[in-house]
């Protein structure tokens, strides 16, 4: 548990539109054409060797926190009947690879749309625990765990998103192993411990904290002191990343993209890695 003169320092924190291409002058005669896209850069311009999705395929099956209704897709329009296919979407804001706002926990914080966008591009740190989660489902991630990591690779970048892989994504195809609850309905997976959550944002400039479990705070948790920690702090999380595995601990970019609706707690996201 954080100490509460942690925890109130957390709480205390909580207390020119960009150039588009089409701004640009355009240039008369034969150059036009090749200039109107000034200001664009082409995804084949990018330094990257490869891009790792970071996301689950959502489907009415994918395993959910208690509570959560599961998503619905109502076809409203078929392109043997109608010319077009289209499907009506009725889903929770918290289903499958999510993002938790600010505003998930503290009222008045960033909503979903109000998160910075230069925050949603981030270097990417991993912290694994596989072979702790093998023997204990209920390990965490401690502050020994980030400052071991940052011996090995060093200093957290400045506006670093960190991710927890566990291993658990792996569980996502089967529902009850991904809950792995006990004979009393207690949920058992990895998550942050809450020191290590207030370390991150008191000690450290991140943008947010991620796992590849159900919640960033471990299964048995009731009172969820790191969604208390990390989100009244201004940061967001990312909850049921996939493939963390197949990254390095540092070097990858993450992109965290969803929706932007007005007031949103989070939003269903698809998540990038750049590397």
């Amino acid at each position: 548990m954080c100490a509460p003169h942690v925890i109130a320092s957390v709480h205390a924190m909580s207390a020119g539109r960009p150039r588009r291409a089409d701004d640009t002058a355009k240039p008369t005669g034969s150059q036009d054409a090749d200039q109107r896209h000034i200001g664009v850069v082409p995804v084949t311009s990018l330094a990257m060797r490869r891009v790792v999705d970071l996301t689950h395929r959502l489907n009415p099956e994918f395993p959910l926190y208690p509570g959560v209704a599961a998503m619905r897709l109502d076809v409203v329009a078929r392109v043997a009947s109608d010319g077009w296919y289209e499907a009506v979407l009725t889903i929770d804001e918290h289903t499958g690879t999510h993002v938790d706002a600010p505003a998930h926990f503290a009222a008045g914080a960033a909503t979903i749309d109000r998160i910075p966008a230069e925050h949603l591009v981030a270097p990417l740190a991993i912290i694994g625990i596989v072979e702790r989660v093998a023997a204990d489902p209920d390990a965490l991630v401690t502050v020994d765990d980030i400052v071991t990591w940052e011996r090995r690779h060093g200093r957290l970048p400045a506006g670093a998103f960190v991710a927890l892989d566990s291993g658990w994504d792996r569980r996502a195809a089967d529902p009850p192993a991904f809950l792995n609850a006990d004979t009393a309905g207690v949920m058992h997976y990895p998550g942050f411990h809450p020191d290590a959550a207030a370390f991150l944002v008191l000690e450290r400039d991140i943008v947010g904290i991620g796992v590849d479990t159900l919640s960033l705070d471990a299964g048995p948790s009731t009172d969820f002191p790191t969604h208390h920690t990390v989100l009244p702090a201004g940061k967001y999380g990312v909850e049921a990343l996939a493939n963390l595995g197949e990254l390095p601990p540092v070097g990858a970019t993450i992109i965290v993209g969803g929706l932007t609706h007005v007031g949103g707690s989070g939003s269903p996201a698809r998540v990038l890695a750049l590397l």
